[in-house]
């Protein structure tokens, strides 16, 4: 058996597939109308209840069980570009985490819950130029230390 990807339910496949592409770069792999595949290995499904044989009703929406995560390089240039989507509604503005990651969640179109991070790649990497050891920082994101070492070499 081969894991494939998360559907997740839409109103209308067309505003969610402009939302995905414009404000997170996702491009459309597959589209069959209802359906709509990204290539960042997601999915989204119109009429999810029709396709599964369930009630409308069922289909809860902003449950907030669930999350798409994405990691970016360069946290404000994207919360810059986030900015300019002024119909997003966020779950929590822009914080920092224990392990020095910076985080903002935002919903969807549809209500689906999306988490931004700063890449903890990016992350190690400022930190292990600043003069941390690779210990050190591997303390500081929680991270193994290996994972760390490896951000090490690619600096080089």
């Amino acid at each position: 058996m081969k894991y494939q990807m998360p559907v997740l339910a839409v109103r209308d496949p067309e505003v969610s597939k402009r939302f995905y592409h414009d404000l997170f770069g996702q491009e459309v792999a597959l589209d069959l109308g209802r359906n709509i595949t990204f290539t960042g290995g997601f999915a989204i499904q119109q009429d999810f209840d029709w396709l599964v044989g369930i009630p409308k009703s069922t289909i809860l929406h902003q449950s907030n069980n669930m999350e798409l995560y994405f990691e970016v390089d360069d946290f404000d240039a994207f919360m810059d570009r986030l900015h300019g989507f002024l119909d997003v509604e966020l779950v929590h503005p822009p914080r920092m985490c224990e392990w020095q990651q910076r985080v903002v969640r935002l919903y969807d179109p549809d209500w689906h819950m999306i988490e931004v991070g700063e890449s903890m790649t990016v992350i190690a990497q400022r930190l292990l130029r600043e003069g941390n050891s690779v210990e050190q920082t591997a303390q500081l994101i929680q991270h193994p230390a290996a994972f760390v070492e490896q951000c090490r070499k690619d600096m080089e």
